[in-house]
């Protein structure tokens, strides 16, 4: 991994970790080991280097979606294994987790890869959703996204992973009858 790799998947993990105002340059510095030189040879600033960092963590979390999305089967079966993919929902959703963030909220810039992402999830289920759906899509496709951000703050607050499993399982109890299952 070259230096300018080192310094946005260390800039990704401290975001996740501390937010945008706990992620100091001198912090990315020490994880990356890259030095204040390259840091800057390769970015403006602090500001860049997070608009890098938080455009990967929302380019990485529209992949995993849609690699559930288009896998072959009905769309109950999609939606469950996106919903039900691999997550560490004690760290939270690195997306996610940064509109709880008031520098970053406060910045169009630093918001808008978070905004987009939301927005184009919320937009892929319903699409999915509206394929075989008797449920209103856009609504439930609102509604799936909350549960999942949701079910990541209950399972911090709890402490375990299984609330975020609870709450997963709950939405996809409520699609139940609505939507044609796979076998």
């Amino acid at each position: 991994m070259d230096t300018r790799e080192r310094l946005i998947e260390s800039t990704r993990e401290l975001l996740w970790e501390r937010g945008y105002v706990g992620t100091s340059p001198k912090a990315i510095q020490a994880h990356s080991g890259a030095g204040q030189g390259s840091m800057y040879h390769h970015f403006s600033g602090k500001h860049d280097l997070a608009l890098a960092a938080i455009t990967r963590n929302a380019e990485d979390l529209r992949a995993r979606a849609e690699a559930a999305f288009t896998q072959r089967g009905p769309a109950f079966d999609r939606i469950a294994a996106y919903l039900r993919r691999e997550r560490d929902a004690l760290r939270g959703c690195p997306v996610g987790r940064l509109t709880q963030d008031p520098d970053v909220m406060a910045d169009s810039a630093l918001r808008k890869p978070v905004e987009d992402t939301f927005a184009w999830l919320t937009d892929r289920i319903a699409g999915i959703l509206a394929e075989e759906s008797r449920l209103d899509p856009r609504t439930t496709a609102t509604a799936l996204v909350a549960v999942l951000q949701g079910g990541y703050v209950l399972a911090r607050a709890a402490g375990s992973a299984d609330v975020y499993a609870d709450a997963v399982d709950g939405a996809l109890g409520l699609l139940e009858g609505h939507l044609p299952e796979g076998n």
